[in-house]
């Protein structure tokens, strides 16, 4: 896989990041009829969950994932078809430096591995993204590598992220809603709103399978409810 230099990812990111902070409105929905829910409470994943090799388990009711591959996070998703909805569930960064939840419409060509939305949790940084329509379109991603393409690429990018400084403390447990409605999404920490980003990727028809992708060490993950957004 082509890697892009470093300083272009910096640059992108920041034109990505640019001018979003913005007044956080209230909730973009009620939780409606019940897709998902996992509590992990058994032994064995089992079906629920499609996962990459020997890089998930559970252990005390807790899905527990670490990377095992040095060129990718490893993933555990859940094949979920939605379009506005209510996501929420537990994590603790048990060794982890950071992990992102990720909705995917395979069937979206024009977006590398059809990744559409993004909530990237560190534990200095909460960013909010539209991939569709940002840094995993892949027209922007070829123009990344050319550094003489980097202000149109800022351009590009513009409006299209959103990041808010956190401070998150390792082996304790918070709480995250993300709420997509339209071409609005919704981020809330221990039940406190922390980010919201209005992008028009957001509002693509399909989701239909939404990710964990873990970096590092562990990562703990509990109660995942997927609720349709209700209006």
């Amino acid at each position: 896989m082509t890697k892009l230099p470093f300083i272009l990812v910096v640059l992108s990111l920041a034109s990505l990041l640019g001018s979003q902070k913005k007044e956080i409105p209230g909730p973009l929905a009620e939780k409606g009829e019940l897709l998902f829910s996992d509590d992990f409470a058994r032994k064995d994943i089992g079906e629920k969950w499609q996962v990459s090799h020997d890089a998930f388990r559970i252990r005390d009711s807790v899905l527990i994932g670490k990377q095992v591959r040095d060129d990718h996070g490893a993933i555990g998703k859940v094949h979920v078809p939605m379009k506005d909805v209510v996501v929420s569930f537990r994590f603790k960064l048990a060794g982890s430096p950071r992990f992102n939840v990720v909705f995917d419409d395979k069937q979206h060509q024009e977006s590398h591995a059809g990744h559409l939305i993004r909530v990237a949790v560190a534990k200095k940084q909460i960013r909010l993204g539209d991939d569709r329509e940002g840094v995993m379109r892949k027209d922007i991603r070829e123009m990344r590598l050319d550094p003489t393409k980097k202000e149109a690429v800022e351009k590009l990018l513009e409006g299209k992220g959103t990041a808010t400084k956190v401070d998150l403390e390792s082996d304790r447990w918070y709480s995250m809603t993300i709420e997509i409605v339209g071409d609005k999404m919704r981020v809330s920490l221990d039940e406190k709103p922390i980010g919201f980003l209005q992008s028009p990727g957001l509002a693509h028809p399909t989701k239909e399978s939404v990710h964990f992708t873990i970096s590092g060490s562990d990562t703990h993950i509990d109660d995942v409810k997927i609720w349709k957004a209700k209006m």
